[in-house]
Formats: structure tokens, sequence, C-alpha cells
């Protein structure tokens, strides 16, 4: 029986995006926990094909015009409402029978921050004398909001490779808390000690992930395996949506190339990974150690046809002629590239510069060394038009990219949270905070935002049809034939994009062949059938 139990938390949302949700971080806790003498387990709540359709929320009733039926064609959103991972009985069990004296509890985001605290309750319910820890994003951001749980003994905040270790030392031997860094516990007096949050300094120091404890059968791609690797922490940009940035505490720092190799190796050795995802803020803004970084891998891995992959997005401006050519030759298959936006009243917002001279470049790039990308845009952020997102999406249109439309969330930390708190514009639960939520209603009201997402998805769909040779035109006023069999999703969006072209309507289907409309802005669709007009569409395929 272990020592110390990690646990990540099932999540209840409309989706799951399970190439996102290896325990990365549990395993590299555990790594440190394990080289300070403990003996631990991994309990990934989400690693199971198992969900759970629930009742929408009471709280979120207000997306029913939006996620109100469901939809076969490439145009659908989100409808059902589910439990994603094992139910809170299962890992009731799990609990009783682990006999650790110590959980600690995942909580990375705010919006399923309920979630993990419930996993703390039922802790205490099996045994009131276990400690009990939270880690992540969200007590790091909100300790005060994490301990407002009486289940939670303990928060810990920033990185706790060594602060975790130090604390259940110090509950196993009845040693002193107080000096522990990063911890927020509860005095007898019952205010709170808020420490500040840590940030190591050498990550080379840290020991390897504990990889081994990962449920790596889940989380296959294919018939090979995936792994997550962080070889960078922190941003040197200040973005002000992003609560990672150099200014919000969090230093940029990086590892040697030599312990990204051994902890690579590490996953290798013990499973066939064709699958790594640099979970970096940002990948590439050291050139040189950044070319190092690939030369090391295609020179290790090439005879091994790993893809790899950065999906948390790349700043163009940190691309050039001679990376990209590395990044093919070292296993990239796709780019993923942050836009943000192309406006410059929004950008100065965001205070992002404009990347899209650099964007260009990467994509003629990717198309010489026959990469695929992606560009993403945020929609729905303070103070942001409508208007000013379609353009931003228009401008993907004409280049060969796919579109990556992300709605705003407001992420504690963050300049922009910070904006929204003062200007009353935060939800008032942590758990319409999440970007299917719709979480701001301001000038890019919730219509308009939905109405973006999919326009984003008849434009990607159009691309796809134009890699396929397909010809998807505008022009294209008469919808062809009978209506399709809704298992052909793609004579599905053929058929529902002509009458979109034709009448402006954003149509759905149901499995039993039912055609209804979405709801979308008239002012916005008829703005992107014009636009599309005076366009070039281009495909994503190099």
């Amino acid at each position: 029986m272990p020592d110390i139990l990690l646990i990540q938390p099932p999540i209840q949302d409309f989706y799951l995006t399970r190439k996102r949700t290896i325990p990365y971080g549990l395993a590299c806790l555990a790594g440190a926990l394990e080289k300070a003498g403990f003996s631990v387990a991994i309990f990934d709540a989400l690693a199971t094909h198992k969900s759970k359709p629930l009742p929408r929320p009471a709280q979120m009733a207000y997306l029913q015009p939006f996620y109100g039926e469901p939809d076969v064609s490439p145009f659908a959103l989100f409808h059902q409402y589910r439990h994603f991972g094992y139910s809170y009985q299962h890992i009731e069990r799990i609990i009783r029978e682990s006999g650790a004296f110590l959980v600690g509890i995942s909580s990375l985001f705010t919006a399923y921050s309920d979630e993990a605290s419930k996993v703390a309750a039922i802790v205490k319910s099996v045994d009131p004398g276990i400690a009990v820890v939270m880690g992540g994003h969200h007590p790091t951001a909100l300790p005060e909001a994490a301990l407002q749980s009486e289940s939670v003994d303990y928060v810990i905040r920033g990185e706790a490779e060594e602060s975790l270790p130090a604390l259940a030392a110090a509950l196993k031997t009845g040693g002193s808390l107080v000096g522990i860094s990063g911890i927020v516990l509860r005095q007898p007096e019952g205010h709170l000690q808020v420490n500040d949050p840590v940030w190591l300094k050498n990550l080379d120091d840290i020991a390897l992930p504990a990889a081994h404890l990962i449920k790596h059968r889940y989380y296959q791609r294919g018939p090979r395996g995936a792994a997550v690797v962080v070889a960078s922490r922190g941003c040197p940009l200040q973005c002000s949506y992003c609560a990672f940035g150099a200014d919000s505490g969090y230093p940029y720092r990086k590892r040697s190339v030599d312990a990204i190799v051994r902890e690579i190796d590490q996953q290798v050795r013990a499973h066939d990974i064709g699958f790594v995802d640099f979970e970096d803020e940002n990948l590439s803004m050291d050139r040189r150690w950044f070319l190092d970084l690939m030369a090391a891998l295609k020179h290790r891995y090439a005879h091994r046809n790993i893809e790899l992959r950065a999906m948390n997005g790349l700043y163009p401006p940190a691309l050039d002629d001679a990376m990209v050519p590395a990044m093919r030759t070292a296993g990239f298959k796709t780019l993923n590239l942050a836009v943000g936006t192309t406006v410059a009243g929004q950008l100065k917002r965001f205070n992002r510069k404009d990347v899209r001279s650099a964007f260009e470049a990467a994509l003629q790039a990717a198309r010489r060394n026959d990469l695929t990308a992606v560009g993403y845009i945020i929609v729905g952020a303070p103070d942001q038009s409508a208007e000013d997102s379609l353009a931003d999406l228009l401008y993907l249109a004409g280049h060969r990219v796919l579109a990556g439309v992300s709605v705003f969330y407001p992420a504690p930390g963050s300049r922009d949270y910070q904006l929204c708190k003062k200007r009353a514009l935060l939800p008032e639960r942590f758990d319409l905070m999440r970007a299917t939520a719709l979480p701001l209603d301001q000038k890019t009201n919730r219509l308009e935002s939905i109405t973006l997402l999919r326009l984003g998805r008849i434009l990607n769909f159009m691309k796809s049809m134009q890699d396929r040779g397909v010809p998807v035109s505008p022009r294209q006023r008469a919808v062809s034939g009978n209506r399709p069999d809704p298992a052909d999703r793609t004579a599905v969006g053929i058929w529902l994009l002509q009458e979109f072209f034709r009448s402006g309507i954003i149509g759905g289907l149901t499995s039993e062949g039912r055609l209804y409309e979405h709801k979308a802005a008239p002012d916005l669709v008829r703005m992107f059938l014009e636009g599309i007009q005076n366009l070039d569409v281009q495909g994503v395929s190099s």
C-alpha cells in the first residue's frame, strides 16, 4: 500500500479532450516523492472511456438556446453535459483500499474546482485522519477559495516538487509545517497562513517524472503510446489573458537538452512511444536551445518515427527558416501557431505584437517542409468586438491553415481576470469560468460567440473539402439532391453548406434526419458570407 495517493479528479463538462489530460504534473510530483523515499500511487480518475450523461446544471440554463439539440453535421458543437471519468463511488473505493496517510489532489482549472473539492470530501468521509493537500493552478492563484472546503487541510502554491516531500516528511514525523515553502494552512486561531508560491530555480535538479504510474494504455494514439514533456516553464511574454507570463510572477526557465532527452528515453524504453506533446507555454523562444533540442531529438529518435507536437501553441515571431525544417526532421508534422488577433486595438488590449508577417512566413516554411498548421484566435474577450473576431476568422480563411477559435475565459492570476473582477464581468460561479459556458456576455455577446464558433466549424469544413478536391463556393446557391443520410457526415456537411450559402441559415441535422436551424447572429453570418465571396478560401494540407 502506498504512503501517498495522488489523484486527478473527474470532470463534468460538455466534452473532454483525452490527449490533453495525461497527469504529467502528478507524475512529476510522484518522481520527487519516490526520490525522497515515499511509496506513491497515482489514481487518474480520467483514465477511462466511461462517461455518464448528466442533467445540465441549473446555472447553465442560459446555454439551452445554443446547445439545445443534437447535431450529426460537421458544424455541431456541444449538446450533452456529462461526467467524464470514474464515478465518485469508485474513487471512494480506491481511497479506502489505498491505506495512504496523505492524499494529494490536482486542481488545475478553476472551472473544475468543485470536482476537486468533492474528492477531498470523499477522502475525509473514508478517514478524517488522512491529510489532504491540494495543488495546481487553481489553489496557487486562489488559495483562500481552495481552503473554503473544510476537507482540504493544506494547499501548496506553485511548483511542489520540493514542498510536497517536505510536507509528507513533516506529517510522518510530527515536524513543523510552518516553514514549508509555498504552503497555505489554517492557524489555530482560524486565519490562514498563505506563503508565496515556489518557483524552482534549476529544473535539472528535479527527479524525472514517475511515468510508470501513468495509465499509458488509455492514452495511446492508435497502436502506439503517447507522452507529455515539459521542456521549459513559464513564458517571457506578457499577454493579458495568460496566467503564466512574465508579469504573473511565474519565471521563464529551461531544462537542459540532456535532461529532456533522458526523460523521453525513460518513456521510450518502457513503452512504444509514437507521439510526444511538449506542453510548454512557449517552446521556441530561445532559438539556440531550441535548435539544439531539435538536433538531439532527430539524432536520438529519427528511426522511431515519433511525432512531435507543441499543442499549447508556438509564438510565430520565435520561428524562422532554419527552425521549421529542423522541427520537420525532428518529427513535427503540424505547427500550432498562436495568432491571438490581427486587430490593432485588440492587440493593444492583449499586450501582444502583430504577428501576421511572422505567421505568414511560418506558414510558407511549413508548406515548403510538408507540414500542416493550425492558427488560433481568441474571441469574446473583454472589450473585443465580434466584428473584429470575424475579421480574424476571414484572415485565417485566406491562408493555408486550420482555424482554431478559442472562446475567452478569465484565468485567475492573469491581468484580464483582474480586469473582469474590477469591472464585475466575472461569472457568479467558478464552474462558469470555462469556454463552453461562454463566460462573458459583454461587447461580444453570447450569441455572437457561439456564432463565431460555428462559423469556424463551417470554414474548416470548407477547407477540408478544398483539400479533398470537392469544389465548394458561396456562389453555389442550388442545394443538390435529396436530404442526405444522417450517417454520412461529409454528405450532410456539403448539403448544409450549400443551404447556408443559399439562405444564410446554419442548419443542424438530427440522427433521425430532422433538419433544424441553429441560433446565430444574423449580422455576423451576413458579414461572413460577404467576406468569403471575395476570398480564395485556402485548404489546410501542404
